[in-house]
Parts: C-alpha cells; structure tokens; sequence
C-alpha cells in the first residue's frame, strides 16, 4: 500500500512539470517595452500590481489616456487608448453603432465601448508567444492606436454629445478623398 500511496504522491508532483511558471520570454518582453516606452518619449509609468504602464497621448483632437499592458504568462501586448471622457447612458445606443461601424474593416485593432460606464477605448494586440518582441512590432501596436483614437474621436463626441447619427459620423470619417 505505501507503494500506490508513493506512486500516486509522485504523479501527484509530475502532473504539471510542463506548465512553465517563471515565463522567461514574458518577462524580457515586459522589459523591452519599458525601455522601448522610455527612449520613444511615452514617459511610462507602472502600474503597481500589474505588468502594465500608464502614459498619455496628445493627439489633434484630445488627449488620451495609453495603457499599455504586457500579459508575460500568455506571452501578449496590448495597447488601451482611453478617451478622458465617458459616454452617457442616453447616447451608449447610438455610440454603439457608432462603434460598430467604425469597426467593420479596421485592419488594425478595434473600438470597444463599456456599456455599464460609457468608456470608450481602441484597443491593438499581438501574440508574441516564442519570439522576442521587437521594438517594430510594439510601434506597430501603439501608433496606430492612438492615432487611429485621435482621428476617430471628434465624430465619436458628435454622436455622444452633439446628436449626429452613427452612420453621418462614420461616413464623414470614412469618405475618400476628394479627387
């Protein structure tokens, strides 16, 4: 019997030898960034707890709120690129669609609105899953961004605060230019 007990003990210990806790790779990645953060001028700050960093984006139109998160057990980046203001509960429908048209054909990341709280935030992510994270890929990540934020959020304040409809404010983005 203190065989099977030992036997079981064993594979008991050996169940999760392939699950890999310190994430090597992760963890270079998080420091890439934070360097990379640095010497492209984005005056990172960590945020206690996580693996992420705060910093901000003067745009044309606003300024916004960049978080910039690096998962290092899932190998992963994302970039949050917050609008300083929220949306009201009686315009969430029609920001919504905003948001959903403006969606439809992005080629790089994505609006997402908070219905419970009307933040609006882009959103741009990439697995780095067994590779190192360049510095390319990670400005490939942040630019478009917050500059996609920037273009997109005076029409997304029209429709949040000025009555225009959805469809005229993506329109008005979207249309091509004149010839």
């Amino acid at each position: 019997m203190a065989d099977n007990e030992m036997a079981g003990n064993e594979m008991a210990d050996n169940e999760n030898d392939d699950i890999v806790l310190d994430h090597p790779n992760g963890w270079t990645a998080y420091e890439v960034v934070a360097k990379f953060l640095d010497e492209d001028g984005w005056f990172p700050a960590p945020i206690d707890g996580t693996t992420a960093f705060r910093s901000g984006f003067n745009g044309d139109s606003g300024k916004f709120r960049v978080i910039t998160h690096v998962n290092v057990e899932l190998e992963q980046l994302y970039i949050y690129v917050m609008a300083e203001v929220n949306v009201p509960e009686e315009t969430r429908s029609a920001v919504s669609e905003f948001v959903t048209r403006a969606n439809y054909g992005m080629r790089i990341g994505n609006f997402e609105l908070d219905l419970n709280d009307g933040e609006v935030r882009y959103k741009s992510s990439l697995d780095f899953e067994g590779q190192e994270l360049p510095n390319r890929l990670i400005s490939n990540a942040i630019y478009p961004a917050v500059t996609t934020m920037d273009r997109y959020f005076p029409s997304l304040m029209r429709v949040a605060f000025g009555g225009a409809t959805a469809l005229e404010a993506v329109a008005e983005i979207e249309q091509p230019p004149p010839a």
